[in-house]
């Protein structure tokens, strides 16, 4: 019986890493693959989309009707909460084998998600963490700045006891000694995003 091989479209920013997904998914009989940088067109048919985080995220984010399938060096739970948040299908780490590259297509092309072995024990070690509240990410970045409790209070414009109140809540939510140790937890697990400023009261609902 013949089978229609799915088609898988490499949008990856990376001209090395394009050429050498291609050479492994084309391997495969079941695929039928193309670049962006040769047949952009393709996009529009693909069942599934390779890219890079960056680009993934624009995809999924676009609600493209493919699968989309991160293959990215970023590993900290803050870049990976995003993308699955994202709507990203699948999330593969850049250093994955050939096998779990065509392991995770295939899923993907059969319309299952695929996450990598690291990356599900990644997001489920999060899930048994209480999250931070949008307040509590503006206050915690503001740390990581150096800011003192009334420089936090004037930034956001809320009181002093309030960003007490918020200190330590990070500090319990993060099991941190102390606010330095605060941001080295954060920094370590990716909680603060790199260029993050504190957001005004119109873009986030404060608890």
């Amino acid at each position: 019986m013949h089978i229609t091989p799915s088609a898988i479209h490499v949008m990856h920013a990376d001209p090395a890493m394009t050429a050498g997904l291609q050479a492994i998914l084309a391997e495969q009989p079941e695929f039928r693959v193309t670049t962006h940088g040769r047949q952009p067109e393709a996009q529009q048919v693909a069942r599934v989309l390779v890219a890079d985080y960056d680009t993934g995220l624009a995809l999924a984010r676009g609600r493209h009707r493919g699968y989309v399938l991160v293959i990215s060096p970023l590993d900290k739970e803050w870049e990976i909460r995003t993308a699955l948040d994202a709507g990203v299908h699948g999330y593969v780490p850049q250093s994955a084998s050939a096998e779990e590259l065509i392991k995770a297509v295939r899923h993907l092309s059969q319309g299952e998600r695929y996450l990598a072995e690291c990356v599900m024990r990644m997001v489920a070690s999060s899930l048994t963490r209480e999250a931070l509240t949008c307040r509590e990410t503006d206050v915690l970045q503001l740390l990581a700045e150096g800011c003192c409790n009334k420089l936090i209070a004037r930034r956001l414009g809320i009181g002093v006891g309030t960003v007490k109140t918020h200190v330590k809540g990070v500090m319990s939510k993060l099991d941190a000694t102390a606010r330095t140790h605060a941001v080295v937890v954060a920094t370590q697990r990716g909680l603060i995003a790199p260029g993050h400023r504190p957001r005004t009261t119109l873009s986030c609902t404060y608890q």
